[in-house]
């Protein structure tokens, strides 16, 4: 089958490799969509980070149909349109012990390391991290429930309440879809911190209240204007660099929270005096855990607008040039979905 494989930095090929073997408590899955993540554009960049091995068929969200499945597999069937929950634990360690699999200390995920990815014709997962979607939902939609995830867990990891205040830094997949996951959970205001003018126009369509183009404007000064003076509840930080960093933590309010959902490249320095005097949090989120049946649901039930978010799809064998270099290079993609199929073009 085709496969889209890491071998270095800017070295993503599309090669001929072996299906993944099956196993009598695996299914294999024919994949539909697959979408191109912030965290695959850093290996892309500055890989390999958390890739781990010496090649690896990239791709953790996607979506399919099942094709096979193992001697004890009970709750899938052929035929099954499903979604894969990339992360694999260990379920063994302190992490796993107390329920957050999301940091086992072993971690395994999907097309970063210890399982080929979906960015492929096909993918063979193990039964407990298969999902069925509803037959009301999109392969498409279906693509977009691993980031949905990863932005719901944020929110429910932070100090968010209905009402809040919410500032944005980056307006990327994952800030886009947390503009519309703060919404639905109600804020009452939402701030939105992005260079892009697309991206900020798209950041309110999906429900901003306000938009800033640090360019132009000083975000903090005028994230304070917007406030009264106060600063926002909660800024979530989805860039992933030094000025977004300081910035965000600079424009929450007196015990207020900094929740980074980003992957970084390069470390940041800042004077933690900055949060102590004002007993700021500064306080992270990394994936999911035990969340994406709700998330299919949320998803189902129309919380996420996916033709703003999805700004492109592209066959498998365009990959580097129509997806990792079109993102690197044009600041109005968002989520660019890949396919291996010529058919759903």
């Amino acid at each position: 089958m085709k496969a889209a494989r890491f071998h270095a930095a800017k070295d993503i090929r599309v090669e001929e490799v072996s299906i993944p073997e099956m196993k009598d408590d695996s299914v294999k899955i024919e994949i539909e969509w697959c979408g191109l993540c912030g965290s695959d554009m850093h290996e892309y960049i500055a890989g390999p980070m958390v890739i781990n091995e010496p090649t690896v068929t990239m791709g953790h969200e996607f979506s399919g149909t099942v094709t096979e499945i193992g001697e004890h597999v009970t709750s899938i069937k052929v035929g099954d349109r499903v979604v894969v929950e990339p992360f694999v634990a260990c379920w063994k360690c302190e992490a796993c012990r107390t329920g957050n699999y999301n940091v086992c200390e072993n971690l395994q995920c999907f097309g970063l390391a210890g399982h080929q990815g979906g960015f492929a014709e096909f993918v063979v997962a193990p039964e407990d991290r298969v999902f069925k979607l509803p037959d009301t939902m999109s392969f498409e939609q279906g693509a977009l429930v691993e980031p949905t995830a990863v932005v719901t867990h944020a929110v429910r990891n932070s100090q968010f309440r209905i009402g809040d205040t919410v500032a944005v830094f980056g307006a990327g997949p994952i800030g886009l879809l947390l503009v519309q996951t703060v919404k639905a959970a109600g804020a009452s205001k939402i701030i939105v911190v992005e260079v892009s003018d697309t991206r900020r126009e798209t950041a309110l369509k999906l429900g901003a209240t306000d938009i800033i183009n640090p360019i132009e404007e000083n975000p903090v000064q005028k994230i304070m204007s917007l406030t009264g003076n106060k600063g926002v509840d909660v800024a979530f930080e989805a860039a992933g660099v030094q000025p977004t960093f300081e910035a965000g933590l600079n424009s929450t309010k007196t015990k207020g929270e900094l929740m980074i959902v980003s992957l970084w490249e390069k470390p940041v320095s800042y004077n933690p005096t900055v949060a102590v005097m004002q007993e700021k949090k500064i306080s992270t989120s990394l994936g999911y855990r035990f969340i994406f049946p709700s998330v299919i649901e949320l998803i189902n039930n129309g919380m996420i607008n996916e033709d703003i978010v999805i700004t492109k799809k592209i066959h498998l064998d365009d990959i580097t040039e129509e997806g990792f270099e079109a993102i690197l290079n044009d600041r109005t993609q968002c989520k660019i979905l890949v396919t291996p199929k010529r058919s759903n073009l």
